[in-house]
């Protein structure tokens, strides 16, 4: 049997159509995105005897008429139709495609429609695996890790994923989240409880290659292993690097050690999953490391060591009522958030709560275009679907409009210039953002 000594290879990520046509042409798409770190992990574990291209979706083509052996695309639930699509046209020219990613990952049988192949979960162990497969004829339709990745020094910034030195680059030296929220695709894929650190000296490894300055952890939260994360903090002072990273509100309240290397070691921002200003809304969804009480003092302790604190909230949760909106902005101001995100809240595939609430017979769309965090898809519990809509459309109006936009970021220079910069650019951007979703979002039914 003949067996390839190498294959040419195309990685994509694909991009929902809607952000494609909204924001893929812009000057800011090409200079500002963080590049997708998915297809440069990929392609970092590829053997070095294939060659490998790599195309973003946002902002770059996709040249179908280039010969190549194989097409990985990587997706999540609302890019899986614009996956599809590209699959499809490359399959049609007899290209072998597989696919991966979140979506695929959560609802293989519907992707293998699509592809030759689906790699469910980390790929790690089964990438490499399925290209020696390939090169033997014998792929397989499905691939699964038998077990947790085991994280080590993987560089990809050597190679790939480079586009401008002054942009923030990605980093994750840890995986998986023990929490358990019922809507989180994280913590509901396969071994995403697992939570993993990469060995000490790996990491520090893994961060010295990226040569930006500014830099933003992809980790789902660098508070969970509390004692890694301050022995990690002591070892990055010396890199002279500005970063952002997530954490969880109860660690961050009470570990005030923690924040005090943060600082040293050049954090300027803290992302928390607030979620809701509601506990009941809190505890419906066991996000068991949130107390409602605990959210003023945690912003006020990190904004104390100079860090910038940006919350996220999901409004439409089963304990939500049509206060929530205002009560959730209040809450934004009150706690002098120096940003604020917005989202309605989405079932995705794979999640319990996407279980439970197609078991009660509240999800209306199964469109996955619409899985973007701005478009309602189920059945509220306490008000409409419309009124869940417009209420989260109308507090991220008046949050990032000019006049507090203009305050959060005039607050932000006591915190010192990198917070202060940083700050303005994300409020900013994220003003962007929620113009662009809101011109797609809104079909109720």
């Amino acid at each position: 049997m003949f067996i390839a000594k190498s294959m040419k290879i195309l990685l994509v990520h694909a991009c929902a159509e809607d952000i494609k046509k909204s924001f893929g042409n812009r000057l800011s798409a090409k200079l500002g995105v963080l590049p997708p770190s998915a297809i440069f992990q990929i392609a970092a574990i590829t053997p070095k005897k294939h060659y490998i291209a790599t195309v973003d979706d946002t902002y770059q083509k996709i040249d179908f008429d280039e010969k190549y052996d194989v097409v990985g695309i990587t997706s999540s639930t609302m890019t899986a139709p614009r996956a599809y699509k590209i699959a499809d046209e490359f399959r049609r020219r007899g290209v072998k495609v597989v696919l991966g990613g979140w979506h695929p990952s959560a609802l293989p049988e519907e992707a293998k429609q699509h592809a030759d192949s689906v790699v469910i979960g980390e790929a790690e162990e089964t990438w490499p695996q399925l290209l020696q497969d390939l090169e033997n004829n014998r792929l397989k339709p499905f691939y699964t890790p038998e077990k947790p990745c085991e994280l080590r020094y993987i560089s990809p910034y050597e190679s790939y994923g480079i586009r401008f030195v002054l942009i923030p680059q990605r980093f994750q030296i840890t995986r998986g989240c023990p929490v358990g929220c019922e809507f989180c695709s994280i913590t509901n894929q396969t071994f995403g409880k697992t939570h993993r650190v990469m060995p000490l000296e790996d990491a520090i490894k893994t961060i010295k290659a990226i040569p930006q300055k500014a830099l933003v952890s992809s980790d789902p939260s660098l508070t969970l292993d509390p004692e890694y994360t301050k022995a990690l903090f002591r070892e990055m002072k010396p890199l002279n690097k500005k970063f952002a990273c997530f954490g969880n509100v109860n660690i961050l309240n009470r570990d005030e050690e923690l924040l005090k290397l943060a600082s040293e070691a050049g954090c300027i921002a803290w992302s928390i999953g607030l979620e809701s200003v509601s506990q009941i809304s809190i505890d419906d969804v066991k996000k068991r490391s949130n107390k409602v009480k605990d959210y003023a003092s945690a912003i006020n302790k990190i904004h104390d060591y100079g860090m910038a604190v940006v919350g996220s909230f999901i409004l439409g949760l089963d304990g939500d009522a049509l206060d929530i909106f205002d009560s959730t902005l209040n809450e934004a101001y009150d706690t002098e958030l120096d940003e604020a995100e917005f989202f309605i809240c989405t079932p995705f595939p794979g999640t319990p709560l996407f279980d439970r609430l197609e078991k009660e017979g509240r999800i209306f769309s199964k469109d996955w275009n619409r899985y973007d965090l701005f478009n309602v898809v189920f059945k509220p519990k306490n008000m409409t679907a419309e009124e869940l809509a417009e209420g989260t459309k109308r507090i991220a109006k008046e949050f990032h409009s000019y006049s507090p936009l203009m305050k959060r970021v005039a607050r932000c220079m006591h915190l010192g210039f990198y917070p202060f910069i940083g700050m303005a650019e994300y409020n900013f951007s994220t003003r962007t953002m929620y113009k662009d979703a809101f011109k797609y979002a809104f079909k109720y039914q």
